[in-house]
């Protein structure tokens, strides 16, 4: 193996102070040789760590702070820097770039094995090779890796994994020495070879700029750095082609399905202010004619031109003729049968239809494609029941389903019927495709989805694809919630088209009437403060205590979530309730409050280390980011079941869907004590505590205060103070999105319905 080092640059994470010990200027560049002790935190967004280094210099451990990239306990590392003082944690080096070596002591060796670097090594396993094999052992990895069969644990599988990942580290060492050469911090080399492989040489001399909207965490002027000092010129049309495409795709990250040309060209060139206007334009016009953008006229919104990646233009257009397809495919069931069998079931299921409720149903059983929205208590429930029962009666194949598990999971416990989500539904592969598509078509007669706000335009687009035309199609949800986290806004868009038959549910039931969840929940949405619970505790079932300060707050949580809500409401805190909180940082954002309700709640649970997260036995945990091979999803919920130190696994069981995660995976789970709101979509607990801040005045917006109140069944409990919540609840105005589905729609559909 090559064992020359690799160098990673980086810029300081923060402001560097002088250190009053030595008297040195923050500009005064330090130098550090030491061994990785510990990574006590790693981001592999931002690659910024805080380390632990044992030098032969300093006294004790250093604490090491920087963008650095990936170190591994054991490595040897020379770095450069600045020390600085700071003022919650003392002395630390800020390191702006980092020489690694492979371990040279047989402690080094025994910490860089067990790092979970090598999938398929843990401690315990790290520690047999070095006892059996000394520093050898690299050696042995390098040159004769069969020489570890003869280590207990280490079978033939287990060998191939073993290889490959040391393959794996050997081939990044090469690129990380490669983009030394050419002054490159080589800190998303981890990330190039998984994205490109053998390749990742290659395609960098050819176009790092694809790595922008390639490879995740790679903004532009990351990308933008690398080319330069690879000998791209300032003038590159890759550049400029580059830079509209990342703007474009950043404005999609929050929600948008096209950007304004005017504005999408003033975000170009804000990002890099020496950009020449005229050359910024002749990009987007290539990439037009590249068809990589499409650029649209859209008098009826008032915008000259608009620019869409060309994959959401196709999306758009596509959805709008699928359901014009759908809808207008015959597949009628009997007028006479319809009207005798309504009153009927509404006996056998003993339920009572209010006329808006019977004139829903009704048209499901009418339509072929139509959509259902209500606000809570207001009968969507009820409704799906007796439509699943009423065209179970005329012998159509039912499929229900939701975009996230917990929904789903709902779903089936409301109707008596298996739902699953949708992903699993269309049955989404490894390879990012669905096995459910236009030349492989589900087998029903009737799809509901529920929770139709949280389809994105991408899920949407291929579950039309994967219908056949004889299929029914009803979707329910609720439009004034949160919309979805990916692109569009579905569910809202075909409201507000007036194409497809549409059931608007306003009436609130008696016993519904009866809980100020939900009557706080349709205030909210009407623009109006909450109103106090007339019941005492146990019954009342909602509260908003007023305090404006973070700490005041943050004790609050912490004595209502351990204490108060168990003692009163007889909830387990684990299990039944659920902080929703608007932000990740401050007092009470997820990060601080998870690591307290954790040492509140699930204090001496067999533990594993992970960075500057502890993750243990009878943890509540949450599923960060989609993992199509483990059939794990974004927002999923989960519970540690076990944690193996040994093998440095962990195994979540994500209900009853058993899930282990290797050490090196751990990055996509977090605590779930506390969860953001949008995180909550989909999703229903016993009881909600929710802090509203001034703080918080970025995220306050009507529909994020809604959507949190309306995930609580039968407690709900807000801490924040008059003027963060009236903020939250004027600020309707921050939700638009820029979608053109609905104009799509009525210009598919010959005439409005």
């Amino acid at each position: 193996m090559n064992r020359e080092p690799g160098t990673i640059s980086a810029l300081p994470d923060k402001d560097v102070s002088v250190n009053p010990e030595r008297g040195d200027q923050a500009e005064s560049i330090a130098t550090l040789k030491g061994e990785v002790a510990t990574v006590v935190y790693h981001n592999p967004e931002s690659q910024y760590l805080v380390a632990r280094l044992k030098s032969p210099r300093e006294p004790g451990q250093v604490t090491v702070v920087g963008n650095l990239g990936r170190i591994v306990p054991g490595e040897t590392v020379e770095l450069s820097g600045t020390w600085q003082e700071h003022p919650k944690f003392g002395r630390q080096f800020q390191a702006v770039s980092c020489v690694q070596t492979l371990p040279a002591t047989l402690n080094g060796i025994r910490r860089y094995l067990a790092s979970g670097m090598m999938r398929g090594v843990g401690p315990a396993l790290a520690e047999r090779l070095v006892q059996a094999f000394g520093a050898a052992v690299l050696d042995h990895l390098d040159n004769d890796p069969e020489k570890l069969l003869e280590i207990e644990g280490i079978g033939l599988k287990k060998l191939e994994t073993i290889k490959a990942s040391w393959q794996e580290q050997r081939e990044i060492r090469s690129l990380i020495l490669f983009l030394q050469s050419h002054d490159v911090p080589p800190t998303y080399a981890g990330r190039i070879f998984k994205r490109y492989g053998a390749n990742s040489l290659e395609k960098l001399r050819e176009n790092p700029y694809d790595l922008v909207y390639e490879i995740k965490g790679i903004g532009f002027k990351t990308a933008d750095n690398m080319a330069l000092k690879l000998g791209f010129p300032p003038d590159s049309p890759y550049r400029l082609e580059a830079l509209i495409l990342y703007t474009l795709f950043q404005f999609s990250e929050q929600g948008h399905l096209f950007c304004p040309r005017e504005e999408l060209l003033a975000r170009a060139a804000k990002t890099l202010e020496d950009v020449d206007p005229a050359g910024l334009e002749q990009a987007l016009r290539v990439l037009e004619e590249r068809k990589r953008v499409r650029i649209l006229d859209l008098p009826a919104q008032e915008i000259s031109q608009a620019v869409f990646p060309s994959h959401f233009y196709s999306w758009e257009s596509e959805i709008a003729t699928r359901l014009v397809n759908l809808h207008e495919h015959p597949a009628p069931l009997a007028k006479d049968r319809i009207e005798k069998l309504l009153p009927g079931l509404e006996r056998e299921l003993n339920m009572q239809l209010s006329d808006e409720q019977r004139q829903a149903v009704s048209g499901a059983l009418k339509h072929k494609v139509m959509v259902i929205t209500g606000g809570p208590g207001t009968g969507k429930t009820t409704i799906t029941r007796i439509i699943i029962q009423a065209l179970k009666r005329f012998g159509l194949k039912i499929k229900l389903a939701a975009p996230t598990g917990r929904a789903a999971k709902r779903l089936a416990e409301a109707t008596g019927f298996q739902a699953c989500t949708v992903h699993r539904l269309l049955g989404f592969g490894q390879g990012g495709e669905f096995s459910h598509n236009e030349e492989s078509k589900l087998k029903a007669g009737l799809l509901l989805v529920d929770e139709a706000s949280m389809l994105d335009c991408h899920l949407f687009v291929n579950l039309l694809r994967a219908l056949p035309l004889t299929c029914r199609l009803i979707l329910v949800g609720d439009v004034n919630q949160l919309p979805s986290v990916g692109p569009g806004n579905i569910l809202a868009d075909l409201l507000n088209s007036r194409t497809l038959p549409s059931y608007w549910l306003y009436r609130i039931f008696r016993q519904a009437k009866q809980s100020m969840i939900v009557v706080n929940a349709h205030r909210i949405n009407n623009g109006e403060l909450p109103l106090p619970s007339p019941d005492e505790p146990p019954r009342a079932d909602f509260f908003w205590t007023k305090l404006e300060d973070s700490q005041k707050v943050q004790d609050m949580i912490l004595k209502t979530v351990s204490r108060r809500i168990p003692e009163v409401y007889g909830l387990d805190p684990v299990r039944d309730v659920q902080v929703l909180t608007p932000m990740h940082k401050g007092l009470v954002g997820t990060n601080e409050l998870n690591r307290l309700l954790q040492d509140l709640l699930n204090p001496r649970g067999r533990e594993f280390k992970f960075g500057m997260r502890v993750f243990r036995t009878g943890d509540r945990v949450l599923q960060t980011r989609n993992d199509y091979e483990k059939e794990v999803f974004n927002g999923d919920l989960g519970w540690v079941k076990k944690v193996d130190q040994e093998e440095g696994k962990v195994l979540v069981d994500f209900e009853g869907h058993g899930v282990q995660y290797e050490q090196s995976e751990l990055d996509e789970l977090s605590l779930a004590y506390a969860i953001s709101v949008h995180k909550s979509q989909g999703s229903e607990y016993p009881a909600v505590v929710m802090p509203l801040l001034t703080q918080h005045y970025i995220l306050l917006q009507r529909n994020l205060i809604y959507t949190g109140l309306t995930r609580a069944r039968r407690l709900a409990v807000i801490f924040g103070s008059h003027k963060a919540l009236s903020i939250g609840i004027k600020n309707v105005g921050g939700t638009r999105r820029y979608t053109n589905l609905k104009y799509r729609l009525r210009e598919a559909f010959s005439s409005p319905v």
